[in-house]
């Protein structure tokens, strides 16, 4: 046997040892592992999620997808039992700082329904071959394949949680034609459009009422593993920007409302303090499987999920409106490996003992963050009364849209507000969630009065970085990749102060206080 024998026979024992570990998550219906990979079914036609309840298959009969896309793309349809296009997203791709990472998040954002596949190269500086070829070779699926399965899948919420006509869902989902969408909706669920709706749970006449688009559209977004909702919602609570955010209720039933600004129109989003959640016990009642509408982040998911409700004017903006929320929350996090390594340190172990599945809040506007991370929250409410556009139909208090970078740049040109708001303004500084986390940095750090602690807090929250650590901050190597989370952990424990804001909130916005 020559080199290249060898070679080829070790990468094949390599490729069996995974596979034999993933079919391993597969036969303990381990639900870690939902949106990490999923298994079809060659005998049954059939594509699931590693904690399906169904009897485990045969090994012999199981193929192993990094997508649902690739599944689908291989001729599989989605299992009706435990819909497996409903999981929270894989990890990877917010922890991976390289090519595919940044057009899986872009991907998810809706940017190749919107601009295409040339747009998405564009953004990430690729050939639009580039692209397709390193997206197949690591997913299994390229650009066009991973939109459709999301279009397949906001179509089904469409048509599960509100009465809409399903040639109006059909255009809200981002199908180009009525045709495309009855195709799609055969392959993926083997199913009709009327059929899907009709199998939805909880079909009664007053059921269907309330998910009107005047209603708002129900979702149960999904996570893994346990979820420390409270300290989210006391964060987003003591952050709060008046007109643009509110939280309402008493403390471990709260409801976290805001205003979004979104392609094609704008939104509020409502969504609710989960109390309990974070235990991560399963929840395979009849109960939960059929209580609520199913949403984005799925039905019944073992880790739990967050209620939410959204209000948009045009109905195209769901799929960028529920990834933002979930960026927002930090809803694709693997608590498990964030837990597994920063509870292994000394320091911290007794503080995620403590706190199990602390999650690292993103945002759901990068630049809105970049601009109140700057200047603070007092000045933030400030820039939103004057600037911030008013909302057609104000929702108790909330009344306005956060300012745009460009509207800022005009009105408040000098200091490090104007250059910040002008570099965002012109394309000079990205922070769109397909953003280069390394250029970003340098970006932000080469704007006058843009200081170090200011831009961790910008690249943690506005991009998602979950290894970020304030300068002067004591975080060996041995925390890495999650450095945000450790950071989390030591501010909940009172170990480290929240930053401060660069500039003060003098009356012009551009006073610098001391750090």
């Amino acid at each position: 046997m020559n080199d290249e024998d060898t070679r080829y026979e070790d990468t094949r024992y390599e490729d069996t040892r995974y596979e034999d570990t993933r079919y391993e998550a597969v036969r303990s219906r381990d639900a870690r592992f939902d949106g990490e990979f999923f298994f079809a079914v060659r005998t049954t036609g059939i594509y699931c999620r590693p904690s399906c309840p169904a009897v485990t298959p045969k090994r012999r009969n199981v193929r192993f997808y990094a997508t649902a896309a690739a599944a689908q793309g291989s001729g599989f349809r989605a299992c009706r039992r435990c819909r497996p296009d409903a999981v929270p997203g894989s990890a990877a791709w917010n922890v991976r700082a390289d090519v595919v990472g940044r057009a899986m998040r872009l991907i998810g954002d809706g940017v190749v329904d919107r601009e295409g596949v040339g747009g998405l190269a564009a953004r990430l500086g690729y050939s639009t071959r580039q692209v397709q070829r390193q997206l197949t070779a690591e997913v299994g699926a390229g650009p066009v394949a991973l939109a459709r399965a999301q279009r397949a899948h906001t179509a089904r919420i469409l048509l599960q949680t509100t009465e809409l006509p399903v040639t109006q869902v059909a255009f809200a989902a981002g199908f180009a034609s009525v045709r495309q969408f009855n195709d799609t909706i055969r392959t993926v669920y083997a199913s009709t459009p009327s059929g899907l709706r009709a199998a939805a749970p909880r079909t009664t006449p007053a059921a269907r009422g309330a998910a009107t688009p005047a209603g708002g559209v129900p979702l149960r977004l999904a996570h893994r593993g346990p979820y420390q909702s409270t300290a989210v919602f006391d964060l987003l609570a003591a952050e709060a920007v008046p007109g643009v955010e509110a939280v309402s209720g008493s403390r471990g039933r709260r409801t976290y409302r805001r205003t979004l600004r979104l392609p094609y129109g704008t939104g509020i989003a409502a969504v609710e303090e989960r109390p309990g959640a974070g235990p991560g016990r399963p929840r395979t009642g009849a109960a939960d499987r059929t209580a609520g509408a199913p949403g984005p982040g799925g039905d019944a998911h073992p880790g739990g999920w967050l209620d939410a409700r959204l209000h948009l004017t045009d109905l195209r903006d769901l799929t960028t409106a529920v990834q933002r929320l979930r960026r927002l929350f930090d809803l694709d996090a693997d608590p498990y490996a964030v837990d597994e390594r920063l509870g292994a340190d000394a320091r911290l172990g007794p503080l995620v003992a403590a706190r199990p599945g602390l999650r690292s809040p993103g945002a759901a506007d990068p630049d809105e963050l970049a601009v109140r991370a700057l200047v603070g929250e007092a000045e933030a409410g400030r820039l939103v009364l004057r600037y911030g556009k008013t909302l057609d139909a104000e929702c108790e208090t909330l009344t306005h849209l956060f300012p745009e970078a460009a509207v800022l740049a005009e009105a408040e040109p000098g200091g490090p507000l104007g250059t910040l708001t002008t570099a965002l303004a012109d394309g000079a500084l990205r922070l769109d969630p397909g953003a280069d986390r390394e250029e970003a940095r340098a970006a932000l750090l080469a704007l006058p009065g843009m200081d170090e602690a200011t831009a961790a807090v910008i690249r943690t929250r506005a991009l998602g970085d979950p290894d970020v650590a304030p300068p002067g901050t004591d975080a060996p190597d041995t925390w890495r990749p999650w450095r945000s989370y450790a950071v989390g952990h030591l501010r909940a424990a009172g170990e480290l102060s929240p930053p401060e804001p660069s500039c003060g909130s003098a009356a012009d916005g551009h006073g610098s206080v001391p750090r």
